[in-house]
């Protein structure tokens, strides 16, 4: 998990209370890495702001009936995971719920088309600018299921348990997904880096 989501103590007792200052503390430590998710899930700052708004907002209604089998930031990043999901299909009536069944098609790994060895990438071009935005690109062309599992365990880098607790999958889905993803951007990159790799005779 990410520093600003370190594990933390939360008395849910005083969030009851209407407690403003544990709730104040609630969202400075949740707050950053909620909206980052958003933003690279909905792409549009906005929509990252209302998605905000709304899972603070949905958390302080459904708070009474908070069963504490996951932790309150695990809860908080599903109630910002289904609100990502609901901006989506307003643009998109077709994308899929994380309720997706596992053994679907979604869940299978493709093996990659090709895979470039990307030891001899220059370290510069690895962490440019420009290599930065593609993978950026790359991460939006991912299905939703599979772009959240991404974000949330490489990104964020939630914990496979963590993950799975969030979007109410099994770890045995979270790998998959997470694997297929991760495939998927493997093919992205491979094709990019070729590009950019020296060519025999300029190496020579």
């Amino acid at each position: 998990m990410t520093e600003a989501t370190a594990p933390q103590s939360f008395s849910v007792a005083a969030l009851l209370a209407g407690d403003r200052t544990e709730f104040a503390r609630l969202v400075d430590a949740t707050s950053g890495p909620i909206y980052r998710l958003a933003l690279r899930m909905v792409d549009n700052p906005q929509d990252a702001e209302d998605i905000l708004q709304e899972t603070y907002l949905k958390a302080l209604k459904a708070l009474p009936g908070f069963e504490g089998r996951s932790s309150l930031t695990t809860w908080l990043y599903r109630i910002a995971v289904n609100e990502s999901l609901m901006h989506l299909r307003k643009r998109r009536p077709d994308v899929f719920s994380l309720d997706t069944s596992e053994n679907e098609s979604d869940e299978e790994a493709d093996e990659p088309v090709q895979v470039v060895d990307w030891c001899c990438m220059p370290e510069a071009e690895l962490l440019s600018t420009e290599t930065r935005t593609f993978l950026d690109a790359a991460v939006q062309q991912l299905s939703p299921n599979l772009r959240v599992v991404f974000l949330m365990r490489d990104i964020e880098k939630l914990s496979i348990q963590e993950t799975a607790e969030a979007l109410g999958l099994s770890e045995v889905a979270v790998k998959a997904r997470l694997l297929r993803a991760r495939l998927q951007l493997r093919e992205q990159l491979s094709a990019y880096f070729a590009e950019r790799l020296p060519r025999p005779s300029e190496v020579a």
